[in-house]
């Protein structure tokens, strides 16, 4: 099934959201976004230890004129930002992913679905793969990319990441009921 830049999904739990690329006129709603993601998830976002996201990281995610950079917002009913997600790559071999769920909306499925889409839109981009950076500590992440038919291998630069691969162009598994 392609990846459309606007979608609707649906999780295993019958959570509904719409997926849309970000925009310059997301800045503000992005900006709360990650007022509700916890610091630990910020870290496991960005392998650091910042506990804020800086104005100018906003900027990016929200104004990328980068052909090799995407990012998508899935919006709630009422227009709440839940998830964020971003497909980086110049490699047509390999594209990267990242995902980020709001705290409260964890649970549901989103993860999945968002993770499932980033893969079918790297697909129709022409990656042959993609692969995703993560701490070993984020134990959640890792089972969900496992789940998904991603490989993980130990980064030989930094033992405290661990990268995740999937191969495109078979089916993607489907979600767990």
């Amino acid at each position: 099934m392609p990846a459309n830049i606007d979608d609707d999904l649906v999780t295993r739990t019958g959570f509904g959201f719409r997926v849309r690329r970000a925009t310059p006129n997301d800045e503000d709603i992005v900006a709360e976004f990650f007022k509700h993601v916890t610091p630990e998830d910020m870290r496991f976002r960005f392998l650091s230890s910042m506990k804020t996201l800086s104005h100018e990281r906003i900027l990016e995610m929200t104004r990328s004129d980068d052909p090799f950079v995407v990012n998508f917002l899935a919006l709630a009913s009422d227009k709440t930002v839940v998830a964020v997600t971003t497909l980086a790559g110049e490699d047509p071999d390999r594209g990267e992913v990242a995902v980020t769920i709001r705290d409260d909306y964890k649970l549901r499925g989103i993860g999945w679905e968002m993770l499932a889409h980033m893969c079918r839109y790297a697909e129709q981009r022409g990656f042959k793969s993609v692969r995703s950076l993560e701490s070993h500590e984020n134990h959640a992440a890792i089972n969900l990319e496992r789940e998904m038919k991603f490989k993980a291998y130990d980064d030989e630069d930094d033992p405290s990441v661990v990268i995740l691969r999937r191969n495109l162009g078979s089916d993607p598994p489907s979600a767990p009921s």
